[in-house]
């Protein structure tokens, strides 16, 4: 088994075991620092002249399982006048994306265990010309090396907004005890390193 697939069980485990309760705080405390960080983004791109409107896009995820919770994150960002994008997981390890809408329905995905939400389907391009994203992971190093869920969907789809030369905002989105000292989390050629990490109790940037 390599590092990265012991890192995601031991998480994975640990996940598992955290009562209902802590997991119900951490999604609102998502919540706060994750809309302080669309903020912090919002400004910025406004001051250098990226967005030219007070409005803004984030692509996101709906958390599941043991996951963080990020509904209300989701929630949160739409409720403060920004545009959310939510994944669909398509063949090859490709997303699409919906807008999401409070009203939206969700959908068990063919390809990935996640529910994805039902709606017209856009390309990378919106999430390319968007203000931040906002990334699932099982733990991150304090070197920005982030290991997944495993499906190498956001691999995929951080090594082609590279390639097409979109810079944007990144930030995952673990629990407190899953950031890790630099260098805990072996790099492979095909890992894009993130910027910012969001936990319950902190925005962390690298």
């Amino acid at each position: 088994m390599s590092v990265k697939e012991m890192l995601r069980t031991r998480h994975r485990l640990a996940r598992a075991a955290m009562p209902e309760d802590a997991r119900n705080q951490a999604a609102d405390d998502l919540a706060v620092h994750g809309l302080t960080w669309a903020n912090q983004q919002l400004s910025e791109q406004l001051a250098s002249g990226r967005l030219r409107s007070g409005s803004a896009t984030f692509a996101a995820y709906l958390g599941v399982g043991t996951e963080p919770p990020t509904l209300p994150l989701i929630k949160a960002l739409y409720a403060a006048g920004n545009r959310v994008l939510l994944p669909v997981c398509l063949p090859e390890r490709r997303l699409s994306w919906v807008y999401w809408t409070p009203e939206a329905v969700f959908t068990r995905s063919k390809y990935a265990p996640i529910q994805e939400p039902v709606g017209e389907h856009h390309d990378i391009s919106v999430v390319g010309s968007s203000t931040g994203i906002f990334l699932p992971a099982t733990a991150v190093d304090r070197t920005g090396n982030r290991i997944g869920q495993g499906g190498g969907y956001y691999d995929r789809l951080l090594a082609e907004l590279s390639e097409g030369g979109w810079n944007v905002p990144g930030i995952a989105i673990v629990y407190d005890g899953e950031v890790l000292a630099e260098g805990s989390i072996p790099a492979e050629p095909f890992d894009r390193p993130v910027r910012s990490i969001l936990t319950p109790s902190a925005i962390i940037h690298l």
